[in-house]
């Protein structure tokens, strides 16, 4: 679903007295909640697609940037990056007066909520690509992140 469809269904849900809208198809669900409706969950868009991941390209700054790259490399491979989907603000726990959905250390299953991406004013639950734990998180709480950039690391069971 490209971003003007996606406007057109904010604008749609925000101008009349639908309170959530929900449409599926075969790579896209959207689901959105308007702002003041009594609901359990938050806004959220999940999108399925095919994406590869590749490490962040180190910093400019001779040769032991390109060495501190190579030792992050092998510490972390054989783990699983949970990556986000979109553009946004990353948030640890549903608000500000909760606890967050994990912690480092924490046990997570395949599909778990371990955060929220902020998104146009939507509150996308990011779900965990793998059950293990959680080794490390890469973002600090309200924080820009960029599409595809990795938000956790979990070594799988």
């Amino acid at each position: 679903m490209n971003r003007k469809k996606l406007e057109e269904l904010i604008r749609l849900v925000e101008e009349s007295d639908i309170q959530e809208l929900s449409l599926s198809g075969p790579m896209t669900s959207v689901r959105i909640i308007k702002a003041g409706a009594q609901a359990t969950t938050h806004g959220e868009i999940h999108v399925a697609a095919a994406q590869s991941v590749t490490p962040a390209a180190a910093e400019p700054g001779g040769p032991d940037a390109a060495a501190d790259e190579t030792t992050e490399s092998d510490r972390d491979s054989g783990l699983v990056p949970v990556v986000s989907p979109m553009v946004g603000t990353f948030y640890t726990a549903p608000s500000p007066d909760s606890d967050p959905y994990v912690r480092q250390g924490d046990r997570v299953s395949k599909g778990q909520i371990i955060c929220i991406v902020e998104a146009m004013k939507l509150m996308n639950e990011i779900e965990s690509e793998a059950s293990g734990t959680i080794v490390r998180r890469l973002v600090e709480n309200a924080q820009p992140v960029e599409f595809g950039q990795s938000l956790f690391l979990i070594e799988p069971d």
